[in-house]
């Protein structure tokens, strides 16, 4: 492929992750599994396997499947408030993983262990605030993701991240996500500075991953406006923010909510009795969107990207075309730039 302006500014990226072409997939929660991980990496992008609440034993065995499709690299993604974080933590170690995302707030000492044992860190920004200290506790680069992204989000768009983090001078590579699906809009991230892109939603619907194929065509329809994040009817009964597809899921949660406080004013149960069942409404949900294909009563986690989804692709021509969509977009900006 034809990259002579694009390598200038994948150079940073590419010295970080030891990757030919520095777009990430970001970890999914039964999506980035061993065979879409290493379709990524063998195409020359990064990707990440997710930790999230699998058994160690599990997550030892997809680290193990994973090294023996590829041998480039690609990364591990951690979550500190998951269960079974601290035996994660010691598994990524142990198995000397080049590099260990974190999805949430680690401590000091914890990306101080992965460093110690030669490994790199990364850390997931949603807010200045939280990329701020991510950087003090002295993360290796950070990746700034708008509120715009699928899944667990935060409260603070992509384009507000970029002017309070992504043109500020760091020492640490950052790389830009939430929202972003065409090459030509990286193009832009890379010229506002980013090491690198992240995308999730679209790698979702490539023909290596291993979503149910009524998940697949669930987002090929949606448009972006159909990903909406959880809404929270009542601080009293605080809701982690969660982008997915509106669904019937959806509609019930929502309804939940208004009948647990109700429940809660007229003293038949209590407010921690109402958060509970409040964070089981969703137990398995994901699991059963992804693959077993409920599209209605799962949980559809997609970005808002999701409206500039329409075909399935394998991941091969996914990268090649973020490639090519990358530097003929900085080809048209610098013949704009030097037009007569």
């Amino acid at each position: 492929m034809q990259t002579a302006l694009a390598d200038r500014f994948f150079k940073n990226g590419r010295a970080f992750l030891g990757v030919r072409y520095p777009f990430i997939c970001g970890a999914m929660t039964w999506v980035s599994e061993p065979g879409l991980v290493s379709a990524v990496a063998n195409a020359g992008g990064f990707a990440c396997l997710a930790g999230g609440n699998a058994p160690p034993e599990a997550l030892e065995e997809q680290i193990r499947e994973t090294r023996r499709l590829t041998d480039e690299p690609f990364g591990v993604n951690l979550i500190p408030l998951a269960p079974a974080y601290q035996a994660h933590l010691a598994l990524v170690r142990d198995m000397a993983c080049p590099f260990v995302v974190f999805a949430g707030l680690p401590r000091r000492k914890d990306l101080a262990s992965v460093q110690e044992n030669g490994g790199k860190t990364m850390c997931f920004a949603a807010t200045e605030t939280v990329g701020k200290r991510m950087l003090d506790n002295g993360a290796d680069a950070l990746i700034i993701e708008g509120m715009e992204a699928g899944g667990h989000v935060g409260q603070v768009s992509l384009a507000v991240l970029i002017q309070q983090m992504l043109l500020q001078k760091t020492e640490v590579p950052i790389f830009a996500g939430g929202g972003v699906v065409s090459g030509r809009m990286c193009a832009h991230m890379f010229l506002m500075g980013a090491a690198g892109v992240q995308l999730g939603t679209r790698f979702a619907v490539s023909e290596e991953s291993k979503a149910h194929p009524d998940f697949k065509q669930a987002y090929i329809k949606a448009k972006a406006r159909d990903a909406v994040a959880t809404p929270q009817v009542d601080r009293r009964l605080p809701v982690v923010a969660v982008r997915a597809i509106r669904n019937k899921a959806t509609d019930d949660f929502n309804r939940l909510q208004v009948e647990l406080l109700q429940e809660m004013e007229t003293g038949k149960i209590t407010r921690t009795q109402a958060q509970h069942r409040l964070e089981a409404f969703w137990e398995n949900r994901l699991r059963n969107a992804v693959i077993d294909g409920d599209v209605f009563y799962g949980s559809m986690m997609a970005g808002q990207s999701v409206g500039l989804v329409n075909r399935i692709l394998p991941v091969k021509e996914i990268i090649r075309e973020l490639v090519t969509e990358t530097e003929a977009e900085l080809e048209r900006v610098r013949d704009k730039l030097t037009a007569g």
